[in-house]
């Protein structure tokens, strides 16, 4: 089961969060990442970020990531969205 983590945060404090669960064996692990962004975001009323070179490379390295108001094209009310990738949904050695 893949799993990923959405928080907005506001001065360093949890607003909203929900966990995206998808069991969907035929996407690859980034087609994944953008559905449940995605969903986090409709559910959210939130535009989807823009997704920059940065997001890639932190989500391999620390398997997180933070949205600024930068990468998105209407003002936000919060400082930053961050996912968290909890179960990429291989399975377990």
């Amino acid at each position: 089961m893949f799993r990923l983590w959405c928080k907005i945060i506001t001065k360093n404090k949890i607003q909203d969060d929900k966990v995206i669960e998808l069991d969907n064996n035929t996407l690859g692990i980034d087609d994944k990442i953008h559905a449940a962004l995605e969903i986090f975001c409709r559910d959210f009323d939130l535009e989807k970020p823009m997704w920059f070179e940065k997001n890639t490379k932190e989500l391999s390295q620390i398997s997180k990531t933070t949205f600024r108001d930068d990468q998105f094209i209407e003002s936000v009310w919060f400082d930053y969205l961050e996912i968290v990738l909890i179960d990429d949904g291989k399975k377990k050695a």
